[in-house]
């Protein structure tokens, strides 16, 4: 008790003195470690790539033996191996059953919420909503099993989507390939719906680094208007398209005001254009204290998947067909939206905004 006590006053004291919200000093060491494991997550989304590169820069000055083991290693990544990535990838299942992403998934902690079965005969294309700032929910509990995905779809097989510079880069590919994940490239989700065999699916962000630039507590914003390359897509594979809204994705982090019009949303649209990923001046928490860091709030996320929306492969898709299913991909949103947000806090006055 008293130990306890030293505690509170030593961080009432730090937090009076620097301006700092700290965190108790005695926690659960199960808390600790959801903390590490999101901590580490966040620290590969956002210094994976760099530390990647310098790793093998060292390897090069090291000396001749790491010189060439890294030499060979580029030749192949990128030579021999350049095609794969758009092929479906190298996936081994096991990595998503770690037990780090069930600390990962509890640390918010996150959920998979079923409406509908899934046949795993048929082939579907998952649209994800939204994007939020790391996208922690769609990672979660399509990239990983710590939400049981496999027992909840059996015989689906996800495999999410994301930046085509993330195969660019040496090493860090080896591992989201491992995990599964494949490149947004039309050749790499054609592929995976029509070749790799029922059941194999994929899990698209739609709104991506657009997207990421209107997140923050309590906007329910999508750029998905005018998005729709992905509806021709599941249109040309036959795939089905299933809605996902993850509610609690925006309440991770803050975000820097950023309006249309403004220049910082000036540069980071310019920003996006160049890079393809856009620059969201956010923070969450760090490990030790409440107040700032990119480790990202406490907060519950629910990932709730939709009803499936089927139509037969059409080999040139028209205009009229490809909007008729926008819209009724639109509407299966909505109604997602509409039937949960209450029961996860969100005002009966809130509705989503397509732009």
């Amino acid at each position: 008790m008293g130990y306890k006590l030293i505690g509170l006053e030593i961080s009432v004291v730090m937090t009076k003195a620097f301006g700092i919200d700290w965190a108790p000093l005695k926690i659960p060491v199960r808390r600790r470690r959801q903390t590490f494991a999101v901590w580490l997550v966040a620290t590969l989304f956002m210094l994976g790539h760099v530390l990647c590169i310098i790793l093998c820069l060292l390897m090069l000055y090291c000396n001749i033996y790491t010189r060439f083991l890294v030499l060979i290693y580029l030749g192949w990544a990128f030579i021999i191996d350049r095609d794969t990535p758009h092929k479906g990838g190298r996936f081994f299942p096991f990595l998503r059953r770690l037990h780090i992403w069930k600390h990962y998934a509890d640390f918010f902690p996150l959920s998979l919420i079923k409406t509908n079965d899934l046949d795993p005969s048929k082939n579907y294309l998952f649209g994800c909503h939204p994007h939020g700032v790391m996208g922690f929910g769609t990672s979660g509990n399509f990239a990983t099993e710590a939400t049981g995905f496999s027992k909840l779809f059996p015989g689906v097989t996800a495999h999410l989507i994301t930046l085509n510079i993330q195969f660019k880069i040496p090493i860090f590919r080896e591992w989201v390939m491992a995990m599964g994940i494949c490149p947004a490239s039309k050749e790499s989700v054609s592929h995976i719906l029509t070749k790799m065999g029922p059941g194999h699916s994929c899990v698209v962000v739609v709104g991506g680094a657009a997207e990421a630039l209107e997140a923050r507590p309590g906007n329910f914003k999508l750029v998905l208007k005018n998005r729709k390359g992905f509806v021709k897509l599941a249109l040309k594979s036959g795939a089905s398209l299933v809605p996902v809204f993850c509610f609690g994705e925006n309440d991770l982090f803050n975000q820097y005001p950023n309006p249309e019009g403004s220049y910082l949303r000036k540069i980071q649209t310019k920003v996006k254009e160049i890079s393809t990923f856009s620059p969201p001046l956010f923070h969450g928490r760090g490990i030790f204290q409440y107040s700032f860091g990119f480790v990202p709030f406490r907060k519950p996320v629910h990932a709730v998947v939709g009803k499936p929306i089927h139509r037969d492969a059409v080999t040139d898709p028209s205009i009229e067909e490809i909007d008729n299913l926008h819209k009724l991909y639109l509407q299966g949103l909505e109604d997602i939206f509409e039937t949960h947000k209450e029961k996860f806090g969100i005002d009966k006055d809130k509705h989503l905004e397509f732009i």
